[in-house]
């Protein structure tokens, strides 16, 4: 290709100084009426000329084909509802319209899944596709989606149309479950306000008065149901009923016609917190341990003590007068019969019948550890004799049985097989003074005396002198007891020989009797971790089966399982869906969410061009959905529209690649200042005649 191109001996502005002066030098001429003025005219364009420097330059060109960029969208949406034979059937059609147009169009093809958290960045890739690529040479992108984008501020602006081609159809609709408002708190047994919709999406909308129902399950037990009307908020009460982290559930049936229904549920994490813990103390005789149990339950703010203790028993003859005894009478009716109900736990500390608390008394607390009470019962050796409290109607749900016979001995509590296995337990000694003996003996000191009893059910984690039971969890009801049958705990607080972990002890004691969730002992769990799913199975049985892991897309998997420490297995999913996964284990469900438990994906599954419109509009490209039909591809000037009706088109940029240039002066010096002089004589001898 040649060209004429300009290399001025001097710089423009001042070359544009001097044409001013030649052309109003020759004006000038020409208004005098001399007759040479058209001679100096000419003389003054070849001067000018010269100044400019004109050349030949021609160049070597190679054209070069232009580049189209194909994104496909990999992303979970896309694959619901027919959406993959679409894909397909556009990728085939796009294809071959693509190699209709020969060589002159090259292909960059690129795939897209979705982020998890972020949705599908589409023209995040598009634009970074884009920048790697000549602008020149760009004829446009095809982007085969459905539309449902989470990126749109990532391209403002592109060098040729941006096309897109719609997956999905028109008539496409969804419901879905919006959690407005959750709280991350809530107190225990206290109702919590949840605001809620349920929302249907896309081409048909709810008619008036439309109703669904919907379903709350707090950890996996059956759900209550709720008829809320569609697309409107509602504030919906929900009651946890222990403290830790409480995980609700919360769906709506599948409706027919919807695109999904990995939208229709969510999941809501809630930490339920106790207002006050309410804890009865009743104490035998004084004897040392009492304080230490006192002063344990005082040095938590949060637990309200209330305690009774005998001071003066009846059997007592110090022929002191009852008026002059500074004792006040115990509401024991009160606290007995009536309020029983309104502790979280109840505590014997070495107390024997002594005709104090009547039988009616022992029955109503063990109908109320029935109906899901907290009992702990720290025993003396009284518990062997007569007045133990195995011979009041307590009995009905003690896990143990006194034989009469007291040790007292010098003995290191020991932890049993089922005990390394049971939170109560677990673990314990690592919280020793120092560390364990070489026979395996805990680090902590001795005890001295142990209640010899036969345990009737329940689990021994706890054990002493002859391998007898030393500590006896039981679930009687719904409620749950413990025996420790000893009076010597306090020994441990006392510092002796090391003393021991007694706080850690009671403190996992009391939690587990009140159904803390990190105290139970069958716990099925499951958390998101980086992408992967990890499951987490506690138990104090010594073998388990494989959880099956439900993903939100209703693929079900079995999870072998490894037991990482004692009564605690472990097993992964790498690579998980995202979304709400069920889990099973025997009797045990649970559910799990991997990233969002509702992804970006699935907020909104309807097919729609309008996030991509403003893109597409400021570009000239358009927007086809594959329902209507093949599409036609063809080459466009860049002046021209490049979509229509059932077409799109692709610019030809005729980009070319440049091989050789050569340039050369489009006349000499020395011939323009030779013709410039003569035209100067010329118009001189013309003038002088």
């Amino acid at each position: 290709m040649r060209s004429i191109v300009l290399d001025p001996l001097l710089p423009l502005p001042l070359i544009a100084g001097l044409a001013a002066l030649l052309a109003l030098t020759v004006a000038l001429a020409a208004w005098r009426g001399l007759r040479g003025w058209w001679l100096r005219a000419l003389a003054a364009l070849v001067i000018f000329a010269a100044l400019l420097g004109p050349s030949i330059r021609e160049e070597d060109r190679t054209p070069v084909s232009n580049i189209a960029i194909v994104v496909h969208d990999d992303s979970a949406s896309n694959q619901i509802a027919g959406r993959p034979e679409q894909m397909r059937a556009l990728q085939d059609n796009l294809a071959a319209e693509l190699a209709s147009l020969g060589e002159g169009v090259e292909v960059r093809e690129v795939h897209v899944i979705d982020g998890g958290e972020d949705g599908t960045e589409l023209l995040s890739a598009l634009a970074e596709t884009a920048a790697g690529l000549p602008s020149d040479r760009i004829a446009g992108a095809i982007l085969l989606t459905d539309g449902e984008i989470h990126d749109p501020e990532a391209l403002a602006s592109f060098p040729a149309p941006v096309h897109v081609l719609l997956t999905g159809h028109a008539t496409d609709r969804d419901r879905r479950v919006v959690i407005e408002t959750a709280p991350a708190f809530a107190i225990v047994d206290e109702p919590v306000s949840l605001v809620l919709k349920v929302e249907d999406l896309g081409a048909t909308p709810p008619a008036a008065g439309d109703s669904a129902p919907l379903l709350i399950s707090l950890d996996g037990e059956e759900p209550l149901r709720f008829d809320v009307p569609v697309g409107r908020s509602v504030t919906l009460p929900v009651t946890l009923t222990r403290g830790g982290i409480n995980v609700l559930q919360i769906s709506t049936p599948e409706v027919a016609g919807e695109l999904t229904p990995r939208n229709n549920e969510a999941v809501v994490s809630i930490n339920g917190v106790r207002d006050r813990l309410r804890v009865l103390l009743v104490s035998g005789e004084p004897y040392p341990g009492e304080r230490t149990w006192r002063n344990l339950l005082k040095s938590d703010s949060s637990v309200d003590l209330v305690h009774f203790t005998i001071l003066r028993p009846p059997e007592k003859q110090d022929f002191v007068p009852v008026f002059e005894l500074s004792l006040i009478a115990f509401p024991t009716q009160e606290l007995f019969m009536e309020k029983v109900d309104q502790f979280d736990l109840i505590i014997f500390d070495r107390y024997k019948r002594r005709g104090i608390l009547p039988n009616g008394y022992f029955a109503n607390i063990a109908r109320y550890v029935r109906d899901g009470g907290a009992l702990l019962i720290a025993t003396g050796s009284d518990f062997a004799g007569a007045e133990s409290l195995s011979r009041s109607p307590l009995r009905e749900v003690l896990p143990v049985e006194p034989t009469a016979r007291v040790i007292e001995e010098g003995y290191t509590p020991r932890i049993s097989e089922t005990g390394a296995r049971h939170p109560v337990t677990a673990g314990l000694e690592q919280h020793a003074p120092k560390p364990p003996a070489e026979d395996g003996t805990p680090g902590w000191g001795r005890w001295f005396r142990l209640v010899d009893t036969t345990a009737l059910h329940g689990e021994t984690v706890m054990t002493g002198p002859e391998d007898r039971p030393l500590l006896v969890l039981d679930r009687q009801g719904e409620g749950r007891i413990a025996v420790l049958a000893s009076d010597h705990a306090w020994l441990w607080s006392r510092g002796f020989e090391g003393g021991g972990p007694q706080m850690e002890l009671l403190r996992r004691l009391a939690h587990w009797l009140m159904k803390e969730p990190e105290l139970e002992e069958e716990v099925l769990r499951g958390q998101g971790e980086k992408g992967d799913l990890r499951i987490t199975r506690r138990t104090i049985e010594a073998e388990i089966p494989p959880v099956r892991a439900t993903s939100p897309g209703g693929e079900s998997t079995e999870v072998e399982m490894t037991e990482v420490s004692p009564g605690h297995w472990e097993g992964r999913i790498e690579a998980s869906e995202n979304g709400v996964w069920q889990l099973e284990n025997g009797d045990l469900k649970a559910v799990a969410v991997v990233g969002p438990s509702q992804p970006k994906e699935f907020a909104d599954p309807v097919s729609t061009g309008a996030i991509l419109a403003p893109l597409a509009e400021a570009t000239g490209g358009g927007i086809l959905r594959a329902e209507e039909g093949a599409v036609d591809l063809r080459l466009t000037r860049e002046d021209r529209v490049a979509a229509g009706r059932g077409w799109l088109g692709l610019v030809d940029r005729e980009a070319y690649q440049l091989r050789d240039v050569r340039q050369a002066a489009l006349a000499p010096g020395w011939l323009l200042l030779l013709l410039a002089a003569s035209l100067v004589v010329l118009a001189w001898r013309r003038e002088g005649r």
